[in-house]
């Protein structure tokens, strides 16, 4: 703390000129003194000129800058001369041996110096390259860290980016560890503070009677999160089963809540969303209780979560279905699912990376087809996209599109090269790159880029004036509204501070990509568009702006009718001319025969065309 008040400030503070207050934090700028900039780093004060309110400070990362006072009142904050901080400045050489004589006291004194505790993250940007060379750092933290876990000096957590704690006062370090479990006042809180006591459980060998107390404050804790925080109670009885697991004093009570009971009551879709945010250790530990809580049944009632537990949790049930050769039903569902066009993109993508493995006899042209209609569907939807790792899996596996054409036979390898120069998510240059790989594999699509093929990406779009007039409105609240009220959103999130954890910065320029790709894609296809009324079109020949009737061979009919790009309504079975549909009806007369995908069932159907009429709007 500072005390001591420079001769003339004092002098100015006695004659009433200024008060007391700024007195003193005047004189914590005075020659000599030590103080902390956010962006110049630590600095020491080499000179003042009172009457022209000047200050010089010489900084870590900028020597001899000269400050208006106002301007260093509200910027730099005051350190003692023993602050680690400040010992950078004038005594570096004593630091960087003691880095090296007693590395656990200069981590001591350093954490003594931020309050008792800061991030891993924090502590290598202050020793790296001034203390500690950037070329050794992680070989000196490693031994030091180890040490300074076997001396329980102080909570060292697993991630980089949660605080190392200075332990203080007389408290053994096991009743320390129960006290900031004791403190702390959420469910996150408890978590992190069982996670201490996993990795530090050699701290309670002598003293198991500190975590027993501990067990019923977690069941407790996990009966009351299940409710309204099923993902957090999740976690802490796994952490909870950690510190047991590594525990030999420890026994769980039968009557303790466990994860078998949480699944037990937890709705399957809402057990999928909050199991798919936990860390993967945490998420397998919940997937191998399923068998406890679901007995016989459990492996179809994992199968149901399987495609909506996000990446990581994907490849834990497949492992674990794996090893418990549990796979047939896995293959069965997913074979239905892909053939309905209804697996997500990280079941999809497992799929694709799997295919040399277990998942090699799910493998089929489907599974092309289930990917472009994926990443069509998601492109066309109004909120932010879902499939972008699916897309960049095209582009970094380099065989992926040579093994799906390579099982395809030659009218399904051209249909599946067509819909990808079609598929408006890919640029020019990323179509080309994929179809290079599909020619060199299968050189018969070769035709599909040349001569005319070439421009079909570009090509003119037909629309209903009133879908037309939709995308434009759109355009104009995206431009109007929705763009410069995240522009305001990512200023104001910019202004609550440190960007690598704030989440709300990191939210509002996930938007602003998004309305970016959104507004450029909106003004190419309304710049490609033309509107019209599909009077008069030809009903020869199934046409853009045709009502066609078809019948399946049990005679029983279906009337559709093709209109223009943004014009699908599926109620009333009016299709795209650009859509599966639409493409498969485009140019068949009375008679002919073409196969379609039953909306319910996803199953390819035969039908014939029975008769043909313009559309009257």
């Amino acid at each position: 703390m500072f005390r001591s008040m420079h001769p003339d400030v004092a002098k100015l503070v006695e004659a009433g000129r200024i008060p007391k207050p700024l007195g003193e934090r005047l004189s914590q700028l005075a020659p000599g003194n030590f103080c902390i900039h956010k962006s110049f780093g630590a600095g020491k004060v080499i000179d003042w000129d009172l009457p022209a309110k000047k200050v010089t400070i010489d900084f870590e990362k900028s020597a001899g800058q000269t400050m208006e006072l106002q301007f260093a009142f509200q910027k730099t904050e005051w350190i003692a001369a023993e602050d680690f901080r400040a010992k950078k400045i004038e005594q570096i050489e004593e630091l960087r041996t003691l880095s090296k004589s007693d590395p656990l006291a200069l981590v001591v004194h350093l954490l003594q110096s931020h309050g008792g505790s800061m991030t891993g993250d924090a502590l290598e940007k202050e020793l790296t390259g001034t203390v500690i060379p950037e070329a050794g750092f992680k070989k000196w933290w490693d031994a030091t860290k180890k040490s300074l876990r076997e001396s329980r000096l102080a909570a060292v957590p697993q991630k980089r980016t949660e605080p190392i704690v200075l332990r203080v006062g007389d408290r053994s370090p096991a009743e320390a560890l129960v006290a900031d479990f004791e403190a702390a006042r959420d469910i996150k809180g408890m978590i992190r503070a069982l996670e201490a006591i996993a990795g530090d459980i050699g701290a309670f060998e002598n003293d198991s009677d500190a975590l027993k107390r501990l067990l019923n404050d977690i069941d407790e804790g996990a009966k009351k999160a299940a409710r309204v925080q099923l993902g957090q109670a999740l976690q802490l009885v796994a952490a909870r089963d950690e510190v047991i697991g590594s525990s030999k004093a420890l026994e769980l009570d039968p009557s303790a809540v466990r994860l078998s009971d949480l699944l037990l009551s937890a709705d399957p879709t809402r057990l999928a969303e909050e199991a798919g945010t936990l860390p993967s250790g945490r998420q397998r530990a919940v997937y191998e209780a399923f068998p406890n809580a679901f007995a016989d049944d459990w492996v179809s009632k994992i199968v149901q979560v399987f495609d909506r537990v996000g990446a990581r949790g994907v490849t834990e049930i497949a492992r674990i279905l794996l090893e418990r050769n549990a796979m047939p039903a896995l293959v069965t569902h997913l074979r239905s699912a892909i053939a309905r066009r209804a697996l997500g993109p990280d079941a999809l993508i497992w799929v694709c990376r799997e295919r040399k493995g277990p998942s090699q006899e799910i493998f089929s042209a489907d599974v092309g087809a289930s990917v472009l209609n994926l990443l069509e569907n998601d492109h066309l939807s109004d909120g932010p996209r879902k499939t972008s790792r699916l897309q960049s899996l095209l582009g970094d596996d380099k065989t992926l599109l040579t093994d799906l054409v390579a099982i395809m036979d030659i009218n399904e390898t051209r249909n599946f090269a067509r819909r990808l120069l079609d598929c408006p998510v890919f640029g020019d240059l990323e179509k080309k790159s994929l179809m290079a790989r599909i020619i060199k594999s299968r050189p018969e699509t070769a035709e599909l880029v040349s001569g005319a093929n070439q421009k079909r990406p570009d090509e003119i779009l037909l629309v209903s004036w009133e879908s037309l007039e939709k995308k434009k409105a759109e355009l104009d609240d995206l431009i109007r509204n929705k763009i410069p009220q995240n522009l305001n959103d990512v200023k104001i999130a910019r202004s609550y501070g440190d960007l690598r954890e704030n989440f709300e910065y990191k939210s509002a320029k996930d938007l602003e990509k998004y309305l970016g790709h959104r507004r450029n894609a909106l003004d190419k296809e309304i710049n490609n568009a033309r509107g019209t009324d599909f009077k008069g079109s030809d009903a020869s020949k199934v046409n853009i702006g045709t009502v066609v009737t078809l019948a399946d061979s049990s005679g029983k009919e279906t009337v559709m009718t093709v209109l223009g790009a943004w014009d699908s309504i599926p109620e009333t079975k009016t299709v795209s001319y650009l859509s599966e549909v639409g493409k498969a009806l485009v140019g068949r007369a009375p008679g002919d025969a073409v196969q379609i995908r039953d909306e319910i069932t996803e199953a390819m159907e035969t039908l014939t065309v029975k008769s043909i009429r313009p559309f009257n709007p």
